[in-house]
């Protein structure tokens, strides 16, 4: 008989296939990485796969899903609404109330006439004008004029509102204003 000559093993990687470690896998050239629509997938770790509950006890997330046991929460169709404290009075009802406050309240943006007085003779103020100087901060906001202090100068002066000081002042230096709408 004959002996029998052991034939040369294939060399396998981890995953088992029968390619050499030094072949550049496919989508690289020569160990740079090129790119094309076949070769594209999200870098490692950014996504996540999601947790699939209710699928059998080897899963660690069988029977219940993550639910507990018993009780309101573990039901199906359960939400809560918002504020709920577990039938503890809620905070929104535990804090006292006073007076009436109005959900169409209008807050104003005001601007005393004597800080109106750094403006020259002639002038014509306007919302716009204000904000660029720096009279008022928030944009949004309409302006009114409160008849605090003197005025010195005359000019006209547009505004989304005035105090009757502010308007008899305006009108007392030779000055005009408008209501903007």
């Amino acid at each position: 008989m004959a002996k029998q000559v052991p034939s040369a093993r294939k060399r396998t990687n981890k995953r088992g296939d029968h390619k050499p470690k030094h072949v550049a896998p496919k989508g690289t050239n020569g160990g740079r990485r090129t790119y094309s629509l076949s070769t594209l997938k999200p870098p490692m770790g950014s996504r996540k796969k999601k947790v699939r509950v209710g699928r059998g006890m080897g899963s660690k997330l069988g029977k219940t899903a993550g639910s507990g046991n018993k009780g309101q929460k573990s039901r199906r169709g359960y939400s809560r609404r918002r504020g709920f404290e577990g039938g503890q009075m809620p905070l929104h009802r535990r804090m006292p109330k006073r007076g009436f406050h109005s959900p169409f309240r209008v807050e104003y943006s005001v601007i005393n006439l004597e800080e109106l007085n750094v403006f020259p003779e002639g002038e014509t103020i306007t919302p716009e004008l204000l904000r660029a100087h720096g009279f008022v901060r928030r944009a949004k906001d309409p302006i009114k004029v409160l008849g605090d202090g003197e005025l010195t100068v005359k000019f006209t002066i547009h505004a989304h509102a005035f105090s009757q000081s502010a308007k008899d002042k305006i009108t007392k230096a030779g000055g005009t204003f408008a209501v903007v709408a």
